[in-house]
Protein backbone atom coordinates (compact mmCIF):
# COMPACT_ATOMS: atom_id res chain seq x y z
CA UNK A 1 0.00 0.00 0.00
CA UNK A 2 2.87 2.12 0.12
CA UNK A 3 2.28 3.14 -3.65
CA UNK A 4 -1.52 3.81 -3.09
CA UNK A 5 -2.64 7.81 -4.05
CA UNK A 6 -3.90 10.24 -0.67
CA UNK A 7 -6.60 12.85 -0.59
CA UNK A 8 -5.38 15.74 0.01
CA UNK A 9 -7.84 18.52 1.60
CA UNK A 10 -8.50 19.83 -2.32
CA UNK A 11 -9.69 16.71 -2.55
CA UNK A 12 -7.21 16.06 -5.69
CA UNK A 13 -4.87 13.03 -5.29
CA UNK A 14 -1.34 12.11 -5.25
CA UNK A 15 0.90 9.90 -5.46
CA UNK A 16 3.60 9.49 -2.22
CA UNK A 17 6.63 9.47 -2.40
CA UNK A 18 9.92 11.67 -2.72
CA UNK A 19 11.92 13.88 -5.70
CA UNK A 20 15.05 11.50 -6.23
CA UNK A 21 17.80 14.33 -7.48
CA UNK A 22 17.59 16.90 -4.54
CA UNK A 23 17.22 14.18 -2.14
CA UNK A 24 20.53 12.27 -3.25
CA UNK A 25 22.62 15.53 -3.21
CA UNK A 26 21.47 15.89 0.48
CA UNK A 27 22.16 12.16 1.03
CA UNK A 28 25.44 13.58 0.09
CA UNK A 29 25.69 15.72 2.78
CA UNK A 30 25.00 12.76 5.38
CA UNK A 31 27.50 10.99 3.91
CA UNK A 32 30.18 13.18 4.22
CA UNK A 33 29.58 14.21 7.51
CA UNK A 34 29.43 10.50 9.10
CA UNK A 35 32.52 9.86 7.00
CA UNK A 36 33.77 13.26 8.58
CA UNK A 37 33.36 11.42 12.10
CA UNK A 38 34.93 7.86 11.29
CA UNK A 39 37.67 9.74 9.93
CA UNK A 40 37.83 11.93 12.70
CA UNK A 41 37.90 9.05 15.09
CA UNK A 42 40.72 7.75 13.55
CA UNK A 43 42.55 10.59 13.91
CA UNK A 44 42.74 11.69 10.27
CA UNK A 45 41.71 15.01 10.36
CA UNK A 46 42.96 16.58 7.35
CA UNK A 47 40.46 13.99 5.92
CA UNK A 48 37.94 14.78 8.23
CA UNK A 49 37.83 18.61 7.32
CA UNK A 50 38.06 17.74 3.92
CA UNK A 51 34.70 15.44 3.94
CA UNK A 52 33.01 18.45 6.17
CA UNK A 53 34.14 20.90 2.82
CA UNK A 54 32.19 18.74 0.69
CA UNK A 55 29.53 18.30 2.49
CA UNK A 56 28.97 22.13 2.30
CA UNK A 57 29.34 21.40 -1.38
CA UNK A 58 26.56 19.12 -1.49
CA UNK A 59 24.00 21.20 0.48
CA UNK A 60 24.80 24.37 -1.71
CA UNK A 61 23.73 22.05 -4.38
CA UNK A 62 20.74 20.08 -3.13
CA UNK A 63 18.61 23.32 -2.64
CA UNK A 64 19.87 24.81 -5.69
CA UNK A 65 18.69 21.82 -7.83
CA UNK A 66 15.63 21.48 -6.11
CA UNK A 67 14.89 25.45 -6.96
CA UNK A 68 16.15 24.89 -10.44
CA UNK A 69 13.86 21.69 -10.68
CA UNK A 70 10.84 23.36 -8.96
CA UNK A 71 11.33 19.43 -6.15
CA UNK A 72 11.09 21.46 -3.41
CA UNK A 73 9.24 19.49 -0.40
CA UNK A 74 8.87 19.61 2.96
CA UNK A 75 10.32 15.85 3.61
CA UNK A 76 13.53 17.89 1.45
CA UNK A 77 13.34 20.70 3.95
CA UNK A 78 13.01 18.56 7.17
CA UNK A 79 15.60 16.12 5.30
CA UNK A 80 18.15 18.59 4.29
CA UNK A 81 18.42 20.10 8.03
CA UNK A 82 19.19 16.15 9.59
CA UNK A 83 21.92 16.24 6.98
CA UNK A 84 23.20 19.29 8.21
CA UNK A 85 23.43 18.91 11.99
CA UNK A 86 24.81 15.54 11.16
CA UNK A 87 28.33 17.48 9.28
CA UNK A 88 27.86 20.84 10.15
CA UNK A 89 27.14 20.03 13.53
CA UNK A 90 27.69 16.79 15.37
CA UNK A 91 31.34 15.69 13.11
CA UNK A 92 32.46 19.54 13.03
CA UNK A 93 32.24 19.85 17.21
CA UNK A 94 33.56 15.90 17.51
CA UNK A 95 36.22 16.73 14.68
CA UNK A 96 37.20 19.91 16.86
CA UNK A 97 36.69 17.89 20.29
CA UNK A 98 39.45 15.04 19.13
CA UNK A 99 41.47 16.97 17.19
CA UNK A 100 42.08 19.73 20.42
CA UNK A 101 39.87 20.21 22.97
CA UNK A 102 39.78 16.61 24.31
CA UNK A 103 43.55 17.20 25.21
CA UNK A 104 41.85 19.19 28.19
CA UNK A 105 41.21 16.16 29.99
CA UNK A 106 45.03 15.66 30.63
CA UNK A 107 45.10 18.68 33.03
CA UNK A 108 42.08 17.54 35.35
CA UNK A 109 38.94 16.50 35.33
CA UNK A 110 37.04 20.14 35.11
CA UNK A 111 38.89 20.92 32.24
CA UNK A 112 38.22 18.13 30.63
CA UNK A 113 34.62 18.62 30.95
CA UNK A 114 35.09 21.98 29.89
CA UNK A 115 36.40 20.57 26.82
CA UNK A 116 33.14 18.34 25.69
CA UNK A 117 30.69 20.94 26.64
CA UNK A 118 32.18 23.25 24.67
CA UNK A 119 32.15 20.83 21.70
CA UNK A 120 28.19 19.73 22.70
CA UNK A 121 27.77 23.25 22.80
CA UNK A 122 28.41 23.98 19.63
CA UNK A 123 26.23 21.32 18.37
CA UNK A 124 23.34 22.13 20.29
CA UNK A 125 23.44 25.77 18.74
CA UNK A 126 23.70 24.40 15.26
CA UNK A 127 20.90 22.25 16.21
CA UNK A 128 18.96 25.60 17.34
CA UNK A 129 20.27 27.92 14.34
CA UNK A 130 18.53 24.98 11.48
CA UNK A 131 15.34 24.66 13.83
CA UNK A 132 15.38 28.67 13.82
CA UNK A 133 15.70 28.60 10.26
CA UNK A 134 12.96 26.34 9.32
CA UNK A 135 10.33 28.03 11.36
CA UNK A 136 11.78 31.24 9.48
CA UNK A 137 12.04 30.44 6.23
CA UNK A 138 10.61 32.16 3.75
CA UNK A 139 10.29 35.40 5.65
CA UNK A 140 11.74 38.72 5.16
CA UNK A 141 14.06 38.74 7.81
CA UNK A 142 15.96 35.07 6.03
CA UNK A 143 15.55 36.14 2.51
CA UNK A 144 18.18 39.02 2.22
CA UNK A 145 19.86 38.11 5.27
CA UNK A 146 20.34 35.31 7.69
CA UNK A 147 19.59 35.51 10.90
CA UNK A 148 22.59 34.17 12.93
CA UNK A 149 25.78 32.70 11.66
CA UNK A 150 24.71 29.84 9.15
CA UNK A 151 25.55 26.32 10.40
CA UNK A 152 27.65 25.46 7.48
CA UNK A 153 30.08 28.88 7.69
CA UNK A 154 30.42 28.16 11.29
CA UNK A 155 31.65 24.44 10.34
CA UNK A 156 34.00 26.07 8.17
CA UNK A 157 35.12 28.74 10.69
CA UNK A 158 36.28 25.71 12.88
CA UNK A 159 36.88 22.68 10.96
CA UNK A 160 38.69 25.31 8.76
CA UNK A 161 41.01 25.99 11.27
CA UNK A 162 41.54 22.74 12.41
CA UNK A 163 42.65 21.83 8.66
CA UNK A 164 45.08 24.31 9.07
CA UNK A 165 46.64 23.32 11.81
CA UNK A 166 46.46 19.52 11.00
CA UNK A 167 48.29 20.64 7.37
CA UNK A 168 51.08 22.62 9.55
CA UNK A 169 51.68 19.49 11.24
CA UNK A 170 50.61 21.18 14.54
CA UNK A 171 49.35 19.34 17.46
CA UNK A 172 46.34 19.59 18.58
CA UNK A 173 47.02 19.75 22.23
CA UNK A 174 48.71 23.16 21.18
CA UNK A 175 46.00 24.98 20.17
CA UNK A 176 43.41 24.27 22.97
CA UNK A 177 42.96 27.77 23.78
CA UNK A 178 41.82 28.90 20.05
CA UNK A 179 40.02 26.42 19.12
CA UNK A 180 38.43 26.43 22.57
CA UNK A 181 37.48 30.11 21.49
CA UNK A 182 36.64 29.37 18.24
CA UNK A 183 34.22 26.15 19.33
CA UNK A 184 31.86 28.78 21.46
CA UNK A 185 32.26 31.87 19.41
CA UNK A 186 30.93 30.19 16.18
CA UNK A 187 28.21 28.51 18.41
CA UNK A 188 27.08 31.96 19.95
CA UNK A 189 26.90 33.69 16.68
CA UNK A 190 24.95 30.91 14.85
CA UNK A 191 22.29 30.79 17.59
CA UNK A 192 22.65 35.36 18.25
CA UNK A 193 20.60 37.32 16.24
CA UNK A 194 23.48 39.26 14.16
CA UNK A 195 22.82 39.26 10.43
CA UNK A 196 24.90 37.88 7.63
CA UNK A 197 24.66 38.61 3.89
CA UNK A 198 22.50 35.49 2.34
CA UNK A 199 23.69 36.33 -1.23
CA UNK A 200 20.26 34.97 -1.99
CA UNK A 201 19.77 37.92 -4.60
CA UNK A 202 22.49 37.05 -6.96
CA UNK A 203 21.78 36.02 -10.06
CA UNK A 204 23.69 34.26 -12.27
CA UNK A 205 21.92 34.54 -14.82
CA UNK A 206 22.71 38.29 -15.71
CA UNK A 207 25.31 39.74 -17.42
CA UNK A 208 28.48 41.07 -14.92
CA UNK A 209 31.54 43.02 -15.94
CA UNK A 210 34.37 41.17 -16.85
CA UNK A 211 36.48 41.49 -14.24
CA UNK A 212 33.84 39.70 -12.39
CA UNK A 213 35.21 36.52 -14.00
CA UNK A 214 38.73 37.79 -13.48
CA UNK A 215 38.51 37.57 -10.00
CA UNK A 216 36.61 34.49 -9.66
CA UNK A 217 39.62 33.01 -11.49
CA UNK A 218 41.95 34.39 -9.30
CA UNK A 219 40.01 33.15 -5.74
CA UNK A 220 39.98 29.97 -7.39
CA UNK A 221 43.47 29.74 -8.19
CA UNK A 222 43.95 30.83 -4.64
CA UNK A 223 41.77 27.76 -2.85
CA UNK A 224 43.66 25.66 -5.29
CA UNK A 225 47.25 26.51 -4.04
CA UNK A 226 46.34 26.23 -0.70
CA UNK A 227 43.06 25.42 0.14
CA UNK A 228 43.00 25.21 4.11
CA UNK A 229 44.24 28.55 4.33
CA UNK A 230 42.20 30.52 2.24
CA UNK A 231 38.46 28.41 3.12
CA UNK A 232 39.38 29.43 6.77
CA UNK A 233 40.25 32.84 5.75
CA UNK A 234 37.41 33.59 4.06
CA UNK A 235 34.94 31.84 6.68
CA UNK A 236 36.90 33.52 9.36
CA UNK A 237 35.86 37.60 7.19
CA UNK A 238 32.51 35.99 6.68
CA UNK A 239 31.87 35.37 10.51
CA UNK A 240 33.36 38.49 11.43
CA UNK A 241 31.51 40.72 9.46
CA UNK A 242 28.19 40.15 11.17
CA UNK A 243 29.10 41.74 14.25
CA UNK A 244 31.53 44.08 12.85
CA UNK A 245 28.53 45.44 10.53
CA UNK A 246 26.28 45.32 13.49
CA UNK A 247 28.46 47.46 15.39
CA UNK A 248 28.63 49.75 12.31
CA UNK A 249 24.96 50.11 12.11
CA UNK A 250 24.85 50.60 15.82
CA UNK A 251 27.16 53.72 15.99
CA UNK A 252 25.55 55.16 12.73
CA UNK A 253 21.84 54.72 14.70
CA UNK A 254 23.96 56.40 17.66
CA UNK A 255 25.13 59.00 16.16
CA UNK A 256 21.95 59.84 13.91
CA UNK A 257 19.99 59.85 17.29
Amino acid sequence: MADAPEETESGSRRKRGIYLLPNLFTTGTLFAGFYAIIAATQGRFTVASIAIFVAMLTDMLDGRVARLTHTESDFGIQYDSLGDLVAFGLASGLTAYLYSLDSLAYYSDTAGKLGWLAAFFYMAAAALRLARFNITRGAPVEKKTFLGLPSPAAAGLLVGFVWVGADFGIDGSALVPIVFLLTVAAGVLMVSNVRYQSFKDLNFGERVPFRYILIMLIVFVLIILDPPRVLFLAFFVYAASGPFMAVRRWKLKRGQG
